[in-house]
């Protein structure tokens, strides 16, 4: 039933908004109870299988896959974006220099909001849809160049150039790593980045949305995605997984340290999700990719999950508690060369496009997003207690 927006009585939702439809899309859905999820009526699964990251960028943020001659053109387009304004890479060291040891991520937020007031980026509100698009586009071309230079420069390192010649996924793998990767890594992560392109109203998606919803410019609505997925909550459990396997150590320690924390109350990180009641298909998806390169690693990350996943549903009966996306994207990208401290700017670098294309969607309709809060504090008015 329609709400009357016109009503002064406000209506109670769930905490954390959780199942409350607050908009229609075309971009995408997740349905957690079949263990499925789509970008435009396409599976995401088979996008990462079968395309490249380029065309689900086009995808998303023009509503289309390519042909071979738009994709090709795409690419080029896009690649051409990856420098840097002069004065945005003079300013790279400082940046890094003062983000210390909260690392790239915390310095992108930085570098992003001088990319857009160096280029210019004004309010949605004021332009059109193509000169929205085109800001979406330039500001995500250049997502992968700010976080590896801010990466090498907070390690000594001088940043490395982006090269026009190689994808998206490799290109960015280049900059980190200051030599060109090995083509099945790079299309392994190439895989796991259109994996986490887009996934349903989540906290960042959301966030991106709110702010598009004021009119703002790109970019901010862009930086406060990164603020919102930088949370551990959100972003940050790749690391969280690795560092849980790392911890466990061998396979007779498995049972015995799982088994106290679950009792203590702690959360097992990589295991379960607030939307999926079957297995992460992201999680399915980047398992065979690990599977593919193999290893000790893999060994026992999958013997890992294994003895998990059946404590958590002996202790938790009545869940169904599996791996999600971030248990296999660690060890996907431990795999591939990725340092720890880039698994989260490396979804960054991914969910990017998703961000686009919500604020692209969003900025279609001028109501701001402006819900209610109920106070529960001290019974107003009190008088206000004289200066001593």
């Amino acid at each position: 039933m329609p709400i009357d927006r016109t009503a002064s009585v406000s209506i109670d939702v769930p905490r954390g908004l959780a199942g409350v439809v607050v908009t229609n899309t075309v971009l995408g859905d997740v349905r957690g109870l079949e263990g499925f999820y789509h970008y435009r009526q396409y599976s995401a699964v088979d996008l990462a299988q079968t395309r490249s990251f380029e065309d689900v960028w086009h995808l998303m943020v023009h509503g289309e896959l390519p042909d071979a001659e738009r994709a090709a053109a795409f690419a080029t387009e896009t690649a051409a974006l990856r420098r840097l304004p002069e004065e945005v890479r003079a300013a790279l060291p400082a940046i890094a220099a003062a983000s210390g040891p909260s690392g790239p991520l915390a310095g992108l937020r930085s570098a992003l909001s001088l990319l857009g007031a160096v280029k210019g980026f004004r309010p949605v509100y004021d332009i059109d849809a193509e000169q929205r698009r085109a800001d979406t586009v330039a500001a995500t071309a250049a997502v992968p160049t700010l976080l590896t230079a801010l990466y090498r420069l907070g390690r000594g390192l001088e940043p490395v150039d982006p090269r026009n010649d190689l994808s998206y996924a490799a290109n960015y793998l280049y900059m980190l790593t200051g030599s060109e990767p090995e083509p099945r890594r790079a299309r392994a992560v190439e895989q796991y980045l259109i994996s986490t392109i887009d996934h349903g109203f989540n906290a960042s998606t959301f966030t991106a949305r709110v702010i598009a919803s004021t009119g703002a410019d790109v970019v901010a609505a862009l930086v406060g995605a990164v603020g919102a997925l930088s949370g551990p909550l959100h972003g940050g459990a790749p690391r969280r997984a690795l560092d849980t396997l790392d911890a466990i150590g061998t396979p007779d320690r498995i049972d015995p340290w799982i088994r106290e924390r679950v009792l203590a109350g702690e959360r097992i990180m990589g295991f379960g999700h607030p939307v999926y009641r079957t297995e992460d298909p992201r999680s399915r998806m980047l398992r065979g990719i690990a599977q593919q390169i193999g290893g000790p690693l893999v060994e026992f990350a999958i013997e890992v999950e294994q003895h998990v996943e059946a404590i958590l549903a002996e202790l938790k009966p009545g869940r169904e508690l599996h791996t999600n996306v971030e248990f296999y994207a660690g060890v996907v990208m431990e795999l591939c060369g990725l340092p720890r401290e880039m698994f989260t700017p490396t979804f960054a670098a991914a969910r990017v496009v998703g961000w686009s294309a919500n604020i692209l969607e969003q900025a279609q309709d001028s109501k701001i997003i402006r819900p209610a809060a109920r106070y529960i504090g001290p019974q107003p008015p009190v008088a206000v207690p004289a200066f001593a």
